[in-house]
């Protein structure tokens, strides 16, 4: 919802009020808030991409993916709907009474993402790949056990600085959706709102580049287990190292 309602106000105003940075900082935040929110239940499972990763690792069974994905995607489309609620008059303003979906007037992209001139649809899958694999790694990073872990309390902060580095580096293409949950809800909702459904069709076919967050996801998971995971040693537990201290305290006194 921050996301959308950050890129409403710099369509709906023309750019005179804030710029992309402001969106960067508004989806980066919004993923710290909302993992701080859900964390304690749901581990802040905000993206079907993430979740297919974890069912991937084996750490989430695979029956939760379907579940979570569509809690997800209904999020996203609740959240759209309250911006659009929050912007109605602005909207329609903007369109002189018409909701366009490109052109100086569009207002589609206010919800989902839709390329910019000059990227193909090969192009706009690699972005999106790119974009999930970078997430994954770093997101495995910061929870790893074994690779100097965030302290606790901080991962949330941690994941959202991520989400900012990415946006502020992986915007221009088409948004940066790296989500498709982020992505297909809105679309849907403005395919019922008023948009009609060409949200789908447009810039030949869009609206499927989204699904490449799943493949980046893999990707994501085997290039950080093999250059990173792999070499982890697992830190001595508590007893193991009361152990060894107990044994060197006698090797002492022996000595």
């Amino acid at each position: 919802m921050q996301v959308c309602g950050s890129v409403a106000q710099i369509m709906l105003s023309r750019g005179t009020h804030e710029d992309f940075l402001t969106v960067s900082l508004a989806f980066g935040f919004a993923v710290i808030l909302d993992v701080l929110i859900s964390g304690q239940v749901l581990g802040g499972h905000l993206n079907p991409a993430i979740t297919f990763a974890m069912c991937f690792l084996a750490w989430k069974p695979w029956i939760k993916l379907p579940v979570y994905a569509l809690a997800q995607t209904l999020g996203t489309f609740l959240g759209a709907g309250i911006v659009f609620g929050l912007y109605y008059d602005a909207i329609w303003a903007f369109g002189s009474n018409q909701l366009y979906i490109t052109g100086q007037n569009s207002t589609a992209g206010i919800f989902a993402t839709y390329p910019s001139q000059h990227p193909n649809i090969v192009n706009g899958f690699f972005d999106q790949f790119i974009g999930t694999a970078s997430l994954i790694i770093c997101i495995l990073a910061i929870i790893d056990p074994y690779n100097h872990p965030v302290p606790m309390g901080l991962e949330a902060f941690t994941v959202g600085f991520v989400v900012l580095v990415i946006g502020t580096s992986m915007d221009f293409n088409s948004g940066y959706a790296v989500n498709p949950a982020r992505d297909f809800g809105p679309r849907l909702f403005t395919a019922i709102a008023g948009w009609g459904t060409e949200v789908f069709w447009t810039g030949k076919k869009w609206w499927w580049v989204p699904v490449a967050p799943f493949f980046g996801a893999i990707v994501g998971v085997m290039v950080y287990h093999l250059m990173i995971g792999c070499h982890d040693e697992p830190s001595p537990s508590a007893s193991e190292q009361e152990t060894v201290k107990l044994a060197n305290v006698k090797h002492k006194e022996r000595v």
